[in-house]
């Protein structure tokens, strides 16, 4: 396997420009939500805090709709949130801020490199000139070192083998994993460790120099899946040593720990053979005493839905403690306290997501409450975290959790108070449902702004994707409940069969049985909202994405009338197809239970029996089909044989097709698109 440098990404310096995309001020006249107001609100991203817990600087990223593309920022301001001021006065986005130990000074990136400046914005300077670019970074302990993270080539070109044809745009294949997400697969990201002298980035040495693997992993990783030991000497970077079709079916990343003066390397997670966490291992911090290390880790291999639970290993011993046993559910985020006897996390438990704390004897408390979503936790000092929350009502925002007063939490910024302060929202209530099987199920109903009791309202079914993401207190900026709310409909969205939350055994059902309870549970939830005096039985719908699209492609075939209109984003409609297309084979071989070929396994075979595309001739009612074609989980065909069968059928169909978009829509205008096709359809069919 060829690995070399990737093709020069210079640096861009920070320059002024007059086109700056900023916060923007608007005036909402009649407090409705509109798919432009959720464009135009700040959207806050990472945070850090100084060296002396006393100030916090985080990234917020503003969007132009008519520019069709986004600009990050970098604030600062004091831990009580006062003294917040913008550092970012040019159109080059900053992202990443990073205390030094001076805390004095702030490194952040900037056209994929390192620069510092003051806490005022002044005195910027470029740390790092690497032509590979930088897509996030992390000083030593002793800041003699930055820990960086590039992208290294990966594989053979055509141009490689045939340099005569440098402008041919075929690929020659020869193994799985050639795309991944929303890419072709032509590098991959390494973890780098240079020198640093305060002043400028000297030489890099790839960690897993030769090595044809991802650290950070794709998609989603990024630099903290590596860690700094406290003593400067030690990098932990997660890892999944596989290539090709082993990557495909296997989940089974380990941690690995490189020392910098030997460059001897040492597999933490497989040093216990009777130690069976062959999942996920992600995301290493030490302790502050560097005695032990703690990360996320996933039981089984090829189950990337597995309960995360919180690892400690002492690295002396080798003893590993799991101390979130008590919780069950999963770790989302974790930090170390300051005294190395205790950790704090967040998790979802019924529907919503709060700050834990948890001992090394695995003793767990909750320590916030509410409805809403706590996404993240960090030290801010020996009594407070830092934490980014957020609800079905209102988008993110920065709070201190205070941990001597439980539930005691503060507001510390009001990022978009100028435009809630303007806007009505519909009330949010929880709903118990009994299911087929006389279980209880959670539901949130969210109701349209200024609703009447007395009048009746068309109705939406939400299904969620994932197929085992929870659905909390989630704020979206596409599938936004309170922007349906704001449409004059009521939404259901149940915590049906497979969602996490509820325990292992609720959120393991869905696991080759995704035509069972899981789809009685849809159905238990609409009839019961149906009920009710205000709810027009004559006018529901029913939308949703990626398995969310799947349940609409097979609520297609089954739902006995209920509904006068579905909605299906990135869902799969061939199970069979879909088996050979996507890229994360282990996802449906753990899902499915492998390949449709299987003949003699029963949960295969009854996986693939409730295929929707199998039900089409019970097709009668409107249906929207959306998909991305840059969507390399569920390719697009799937979109595109839903929205022909349904017009093959006779049945009103319609398809939007994005050529430039993945499993989500990140762009400005074909979001606000989106919105407008979606809502364009629902009104259509739902509203007299």
């Amino acid at each position: 396997m060829m690995l070399t440098a990737a093709p020069v990404c210079g640096a861009e310096s920070v320059q002024a420009d007059a086109s700056i995309i900023g916060k923007q001020e608007i005036t909402i006249q009649d407090g409705r939500l509109t798919p432009e107001i959720l464009w135009a609100m700040g959207r806050i991203g990472s945070s850090s805090v100084s060296p002396d817990g006393k100030r916090i600087a985080y990234t917020v990223s503003y969007y132009s709709v008519k520019e069709n593309k986004g600009h990050t920022v970098i604030y600062v301001m004091n831990a009580d949130g006062t003294g917040n001021t913008l550092l970012t006065t040019t159109a080059a986005s900053e992202s990443s801020p990073v205390w030094m130990k001076d805390g004095s000074t702030l490194a952040f990136l900037s056209g994929g490199q390192i620069w510092k400046m003051n806490p005022d914005g002044t005195d910027r300077k470029q740390l790092s000139s690497y032509e590979g670019g930088i897509e996030g970074f992390a000083f030593s302990p002793d800041e003699s070192k930055v820990l960086f993270i590039s992208q290294v080539k990966y594989g053979e070109r055509t141009v490689d083998k045939y340099p005569d044809l440098d402008k041919a745009s075929g690929k020659v294949i020869d193994d799985l994993m050639y795309k991944h997400w929303d890419e072709w697969v032509e590098t991959v990201p390494h973890p780098f460790v240079a020198s640093f002298d305060g002043n400028q980035v000297g030489e890099a040495t790839d960690i897993l120099a030769g090595e044809p693997y991802e650290s950070p992993m794709k998609p989603f990783g990024g630099i903290e899946q590596l860690a700094w030991s406290t003593d400067s000497k030690q990098v932990a970077y997660t890892c999944r040593k596989k290539t090709g079709q082993a990557y495909s079916i296997s989940t089974d990343s380990d941690i690995y720990l490189y020392d910098i003066d030997s460059k001897q390397t040492r597999n933490l997670c497989k040093e216990d053979a009777t130690d069976k966490n062959m999942g996920y291992d992600t995301n290493p911090k030490f302790s502050p005493d560097g005695k032990s290390i703690a990360w996320q880790s996933m039981e089984r291999d090829g189950y990337e839905s597995d309960r995360n639970r919180l690892c400690v290993m002492d690295l002396a011993t080798g003893k590993k403690t799991y101390v979130t046993e008590a919780f069950q559910s999963g770790v989302d985020d974790y930090c170390w306290a300051p005294d190395g006897k205790t950790l704090y996390f967040v998790g979802v438990w019924h529907a919503t997501s709060m700050v834990h704390s948890t001992n090394l004897k695995g003793e767990v408390k909750q320590l916030t409450d509410g409805m809403y979503d706590y996404t993240s936790v960090a030290m801010l000092n020996d009594k407070e975290l830092l934490t980014k929350r957020h609800s079905l009502s209102e988008a993110d925002e920065l709070f201190t959790v205070n941990l001597k007063k439980k539930n005691e939490v503060t507001r510390i910024t009001q990022e978009n108070d100028h435009l809630f302060s303007q806007l009505k929202t519909g009330k949010v209530e929880e709903r118990w449902i009994k299911t087929v099987d006389g279980k209880d199920m959670l539901a949130w109903v969210v109701y349209p702004i200024n609703f009447d009791p007395n009048k009746k309202y068309p109705t939406l079914l939400f299904c969620q994707g994932g197929p085992q993401s929870p659905v909390s207190q989630f704020w979206s900026y596409r599938w936004n409940l309170q922007l349906m709310a704001a449409n004059g409909y009521i939404i259901i969205a149940p915590n049906r069969r497979g969602l996490p939350g509820f325990g292992m055994e609720w959120l393991e059902e869905i696991s080759t049985n995704y035509g069972g309870h899981c789809m009685d549970d849809y159905l238990s939830a609409i009839d019961d909202i149906a009920k009710e005096p205000y709810v027009d039985k004559d006018r529901l719908g029913c939308v949703g994405a990626s398995f969310g699209g799947y349940s609409v492609y097979w609520l297609a075939g089954h739902h006995n009338k209920r509904f006068k209109a579905f909605i299906a984003h990135d869902g799969f409609f061939n199970m069979e197809q879909q088996y050979l297309e996507t890229e994360e084979l282990w996802f449906t071989n753990w899902d499915l239970g492998g390949p449709y070929w299987d003949k003699q396994n029963p949960a295969v075979q009854r996986s693939y029996a409730n295929s929707p595309h199998l039900f089409v001739d019970k097709w009668d009612t409107p249906i929207l089909c959306i998909h991305g074609e840059k969507d390399f989980r569920i390719l697009a065909s799937q979109g595109m044989a839903a929205f022909n069968a349904a017009r093959l059928r006779g049945v009103p169909a319609e398809l939007l097709i994005f050529p430039d978009e993945n499993h989500w829509v990140l762009k400005p205008q074909n979001s606000i698109l989106w919105q407008r096709t979606f809502f364009g359809w629902l009104d259509k069919w739902l509203k007299k």
